[in-house]
This record gives structure tokens, sequence and C-alpha cells, in this order.
């Protein structure tokens, strides 16, 4: 597909059309939303409905029939299989992985896609990986490396392998509080009551 443009600046990155890179594939049928960039060697396949001001990094490989919201930023080495959805303003780090078979083996005897949905504004650190079927919460954090095999609530911060629950994050990241059970009255130092969002 013919790249359309050099990618403007940072400042006009929300207000640009659609930007694919020469080497980029996207797949007639395919949906591509408005303002996504798609870049170097990345692939969208047929079926894969993407939305918005979304940012594919370099390599990355969207499955057909995967679901991806608005301002999603997928970087570099990513590939969202068959059976995830990533809902409005998701973060995936380089080189996350998402696995969709609980039984895999190479003959993919009577196969169906196990499902893992990320929703609204969580964040998948670099290198964690994401266990099928799950369920992370909106706004939650995902630490590099983790390996997530259960559902992550709503802010949760999750570390380590297995991933174990460390503490609630705020809707811009940063960590409110270290408690086992999320505090109802926690305010981050961005000024905002957790659960809240602007």
């Amino acid at each position: 597909m013919k790249s359309l443009g050099k990618p403007p600046g940072k400042e006009a990155w929300y207000r640009s059309s659609m930007f694919i890179h020469d080497t980029a594939i996207v797949e007639p049928g395919a949906s591509v939303g408005e303002g996504t960039r798609v870049w170097h060697h990345a692939q969208i396949r047929a079926g894969a409905v993407v939305g918005r001001d979304c940012m594919f990094g370099k390599n990355v490989f969207v499955d057909a029939g995967v679901r991806i919201g608005d301002r999603v930023k997928v970087q570099n080495n990513v590939s969202v299989y068959a059976g995830v959805t990533l809902d409005d303003e998701v973060f995936v780090g380089p080189s996350a992985v998402f696995t969709n078979d609980r039984h895999p083996r190479s003959h993919g005897y009577e196969w169906t896609p196990v499902p893992t949905h990320v929703h609204r504004g969580a964040s998948i650190g670099a290198n964690a990986t994401l266990v099928c079927p799950l369920e992370v919460g909106a706004w939650s954090m995902v630490s590099a490396g983790a390996v997530v095999t259960r559902d992550v609530p709503a802010h949760q911060l999750v570390v380590g392998s297995p991933a174990r629950p460390a503490g609630w994050c705020c809707w811009c990241g940063r960590v409110v509080s270290r408690a086992e059970v999320r505090p109802s009255d926690a305010v981050c130092e961005c000024g905002l009551r957790l659960g809240a969002t602007r």
C-alpha cells in the first residue's frame, strides 16, 4: 500500500490522516481508522478492525478478527492474535505476548481461539506475557516482564511471575496505594481520586 506521506510532528499527530509505511501490509478487508499510524514491517490482516488515532510500531502483527479501539498504542514486536480485544487507550509495550490457546499443538486439532480482553486505558509492560483467558481491567498496569495468569481488576498494578497484586494505579499511571484492598479515599499526587479520569 502506498504511503500517505511523511508523518507530522507530535503536536499534529491526532489531527492527521492515516499513515501506512511503505513496508507495512494492510490487507484488503481490514478496517483502519483515520489518524492511525502503521509503521515498518507491520501487518494488519483482513477482518481486523482498528480504531482512530492508533499507533502500531515496527513488526506489529494484528490477526484476523481482532478488535482494537481508538488511541491504542502498540509498540514494536507485538503480535495481537485472534481472540484478543484491546479497548480504547490501551498501551502495549514492546515485545509483550498475548496467548490464545490453552492446549497448543502444531496440528491445531479442533482449535478455537481463547479470548483476552484488555479494557480501556490499561497498560501492558514490555516483555509481559498474558496467558489466556484473561480480563485486564480498565486503567490497570501490568509491569514489564510479568506473566499474567489470572484476571486483573481495574486500576490494579500487578508484577512478577506469576503476576501478583502490588498496588493501585491512578489514571495518570502513578501508584496511589500499596494496600491489599483497593482504597476508597486514595488521592494521587496529580490531584485525581483513585478511579477518576480526565
